[in-house]
């Protein structure tokens, strides 16, 4: 893209705050100032325990203007949005996690939903995480059944029980021995996760690490 067109797209569709959504300012990039001194960051050392995963790393709290920020980014036509987003789950695992990688996953979309997007938010933020990285990106997963939104459902065991089997690994996705980052953009009660993960275990994965934009509490 030439100079020139990238200006003029810039004052047609001025970039815009991902978190709260005013136009940026000269001098900000990818996020305002004061989103980025007010955001509600994971203090480090403060993990979160899903089940088959040897950690869940996040970057920030699910709450306030993150929620809004990730509510736009899926439903709201803002995949731009990935790339800040990839970049602070790509700083959050450099920075939280220092054993060997082999290479980067997400838990996928079922081919419903995905039709209906248009795009694959956990995919996205896998690609640029593997961009700031250098670390391959590939996919392993397939999603066999539509599951209901798991956000709507308020019980731990409702959720668990609504994404049982809705997972598997696709053929020849050279899992055994392999040190696996699981790529999704929220974790809330971990169900989701934690059946993606068994799924990835069961094919042969040492370890697996869980690797979202934020956290619920």
């Amino acid at each position: 893209m030439s100079r020139l067109l990238h200006r003029l797209l810039a004052l047609i569709y001025p970039p815009k705050c991902p978190f709260c959504g005013r136009v940026l300012d000269q001098g900000e990039e990818g996020l305002c100032f004061a989103c980025q001194r007010a955001l509600p960051w994971v203090e480090e050392g403060s993990a979160r325990a899903v089940d088959f995963c040897d950690v869940c790393l996040s970057p920030l709290w699910y709450r306030d203007g993150v929620r809004k920020g990730i509510h736009r980014y899926k439903f709201q036509h803002g995949r731009a949005h990935s790339r800040l987003f990839g970049d602070l789950m790509a700083q959050c695992l450099q920075d939280r996690w220092k054993e060997p990688v082999d290479f980067i996953t997400w838990v996928p979309l079922s081919k419903q939903r995905l039709r209906a997007r248009g795009y694959d938010q956990a995919r996205l933020l896998a690609q640029r995480v593997g961009e700031m990285t250098g670390l391959p990106v590939r996919p392993t997963l397939v999603k066999t059944r539509s599951t209901r939104v798991q956000s709507r459902l308020g019980q731990e065991d409702a959720r668990k029980a609504n994404v049982l089997g809705a997972y598997a690994c696709l053929p020849g996705a050279e899992l055994v021995g392999r040190q696996v980052v699981l790529v999704d953009d929220v974790v809330t009660s971990g169900a989701t996760l934690s059946e993606c993960a068994a799924c990835l275990r069961e094919a042969g994965a040492q370890s697996v690490v869980a690797l979202t934009l934020a956290r619920a509490k």
